[in-house]
């Protein structure tokens, strides 16, 4: 029998940390793209028409992407380093905290990380937003450790 009271929430989006191994830990405003796809195979057996059997595939994943407010420059130099030749992927780890950010509800990590493509801000000399600069990375695969 459960215990009066107990109950599960499903864990809150909007409070999560981004680590990239020897970088300063990320304070991100958006995290998107977590997805994996499994590639399905359709094989016709001879004899056989009522259906062809589905078999599963390659896993692909696609691109994460991050948003923040520009605070320093370390992205855009690690962005511009791959650019230039210099090629480092970094491990990353996406933290989800409970709503009083005390503990981790879920964890993924990217593994190979490395950036794909760098966004700039949108300047408006009209407007009085941030300046958010955008990377999208691309990585070898994700898991979820909690």
């Amino acid at each position: 029998m459960s215990e009066t009271g107990a109950r599960l929430d499903p864990a809150t989006a909007f409070r999560f940390t981004v680590q990239f191994d020897d970088l300063p830990p990320g304070g991100f405003s958006d995290c998107t793209g977590l997805q994996s796809e499994v590639e399905v195979q359709e094989y016709a057996e001879g004899g056989l028409n009522t259906h062809t059997w589905k078999l599963p595939g390659r896993s692909k994943q696609g691109n994460v992407t991050f948003k923040r407010g520009i605070v320093n420059k370390v992205l855009w130099d690690w962005y511009r380093a791959i650019a230039d030749g210099d090629f480092k992927a970094r491990n990353c780890s996406i933290y989800v905290h409970d709503p009083s950010g005390a503990n981790d509800v879920l964890e993924f990590q990217l593994v190979d990380a490395f950036p794909v493509k760098w966004l700039g801000p949108e300047l408006g000399a009209g407007q009085n937003n941030l300046a958010i600069e955008t990377m999208e990375v691309a990585h070898q695969g994700f898991t979820r450790r909690r």
